[in-house]
């Protein structure tokens, strides 16, 4: 099955983040049987949120769009990220069945460490180097197909990534740590004359390595309604921002495994609008809430119950249970 494999190659051009994400959207869309895609990008000065994400909490959109920055918003979850020239990002692209996040995370740290750098992946998304951040991952799956994507820091600004990025010192004290930049670092910190040229090709030859293949520039064309179409999700407004409704209840708090604001928007007593901000890396899972929320009485019993039977998978129901607790603590004070 192995050798069987197309190992495909494209790199983006360009350094629009809603020409890119819409690009990685569209490979996902026509990737085909036994073929995986590594596709490399990068974005001028833009803060990209996860899915699930509030833009307005997680940066400081109007100074980064003062100063000429973007905000996107991506398919996948987990947390903001700041993009500039100095960050490579990487997406692996394939059906559902060859996914294989061990084989994907070493194409990275193999390329990596033969350009002389010790990395390794540690928590649930960061590649790391002396124990400090480099990476950060986050991964998507729809019906058959899925992706797995992340950064790569190898000389970014850090004075604007402290700047636009806003996060919260509840996060911050979670990890146990003073700040942001603290905790990430460049990889020209680590090894002064790297460069970005010399990443991309280190990626490519690991890629080869790994998976046991020749490589094949992968030639597409992107003249069709699919591709503009995407293109203008990306950079819409809808899909950046979104609806700012204001909630009649509103509950946040952070977990292990991320956070989450629950806006409830009510109508007769009973839950007409869901809203759910969050970090959390499982996108459908927070899908399969909102939709158990929706249509019920505004009663805290009858939310907690609500999520009884929406997942069977033992890592989800872990989330769930400690959602639920944490909701019937709410009910004692409500």
């Amino acid at each position: 099955m192995q050798n069987s494999l197309a190992l495909k190659y494209i790199k983006s051009h360009r350094v629009d983040p809603y020409y890119n994400l819409a690009l990685e959207e569209y490979l996902l869309n026509n990737v085909g049987e036994n073929e995986v895609i590594l596709y490399l990008w990068q974005n001028k000065d833009t803060i990209v949120i996860g899915k699930n994400q509030n833009p307005w909490k997680e940066c400081k959109v109007h100074d980064l769009e003062e100063a000429g920055g973007n905000i996107a918003r991506r398919l996948s979850g987990g947390g903001a990220v700041f993009h500039d020239l100095g960050n490579l990002n990487f997406t692996f692209l394939m059906k559902e069945e060859l996914y294989n996040l061990e084989k994907q995370l070493q194409v990275i740290l193999q390329g990596i460490r033969s350009i002389g750098i010790d990395a390794e992946f540690t928590g649930r998304n960061d590649i790391t180097v002396q124990g400090r951040k480099f990476s950060g991952n986050a991964f998507y799956f729809d019906n058959d197909k899925a992706y797995h994507h992340g950064t790569i820091l190898i000389n970014s600004d850090m004075n604007k990534l402290t700047k636009y990025l806003q996060v919260s010192k509840e996060k911050i004290a979670s990890k146990g740590i003073d700040s942001v930049r603290s905790r990430v670092v460049n990889l020209s910190e680590i090894k002064r004359n790297i460069t970005l040229e010399e990443t991309e090709k280190a990626l490519e030859k690991s890629f080869c390595e790994v998976y046991g293949g020749e490589l094949e520039l992968l030639n597409v064309s992107l003249e069709n309604e699919e591709f503009k179409k995407l293109i203008e999700k990306y950079s819409s407004w809808q899909w950046r921002f979104g609806e700012s409704p204001q909630f009649d209840v509103s509950f946040a708090k952070r977990f292990s495994f991320g956070g989450i604001e629950i806006g409830f928007t009510l109508k007769n007593g009973e839950i007409d609008e869901v809203t759910i901000y969050s970090d959390f890396m499982n996108t459908n899972l927070i899908d399969k809430i909102k939709t158990s929320f929706k249509g019920i009485k505004f009663n805290i019993s009858e939310v907690i119950h609500s999520l009884d039977h929406i997942s069977k998978d033992d890592e989800e129901r872990t989330i769930i249970d400690e959602i639920q607790r944490w909701l019937l603590e709410k009910e004692k004070n409500f």
